[in-house]
């Protein structure tokens, strides 16, 4: 799906302020009440907008410590039932089916660093799961974050270049 440049200001403003209304958003953008809920609308119908819930920090739920594995699994099974099993336990963020020496890159979240060794275990307890390698973040450098993305799908503002004076307006 492609977006224009008010989906993008859309965007933004829901980026920067989750709880501006739609009306708000009319008045700040200048456009119709109706035209951003249409717009609204067709951005979660298409999958661009996934959800409108809070976005949780795990640090402050307290589980201060994230780490990466990367699980290689059991060939021929196919990825469901790790994907059941890594779905149990609820320090499991994410998971990615990936190329390269492992098949599933996972990220998870621990209170403490001998917790995390306690999430691993879990996961490895999975039938599927034949061996994991897992690296902790020290720091985060650049957080989760989609504002750039937005300015990249959406068009360029058109330049227009300077007008030739000696023609007169309208020709």
């Amino acid at each position: 799906m492609s977006i224009d440049r008010l989906d993008a200001a859309l965007l933004d403003l829901l980026h920067a302020e989750p709880k501006v209304g739609v009306l708000e958003a009319s008045r700040r953008l200048g456009v119709a009440r109706g035209t951003v809920q249409a717009r609204l609308d067709r951005l979660e119908r298409t999958g661009v907008i996934t959800s409108s819930a809070p976005t949780l920090d795990p640090e402050a739920l307290g589980f201060p410590v994230v780490a990466f594995a990367t699980l290689e699994i059991a060939q021929g099974n196919g990825h469901a039932a790790v994907v059941e099993h890594l779905t149990a336990i609820p320090e499991v963020l994410e998971a990615h089916t990936i190329t390269g020496a492992g098949d599933v890159l996972v990220r998870v979240v621990a209170r403490t660093h001998a917790d995390l060794q306690r999430v691993i275990n879990s996961i490895v307890d999975g039938h599927n799961v034949l061996r994991s390698s897992t690296v902790i973040a020290t720091q985060t450098q650049i957080a989760l974050r989609h504002d750039q993305l937005v300015r990249a799908a959406a068009p360029p503002p058109t330049v227009s270049g300077p007008r030739d004076s000696t023609r007169p307006a309208g020709n």
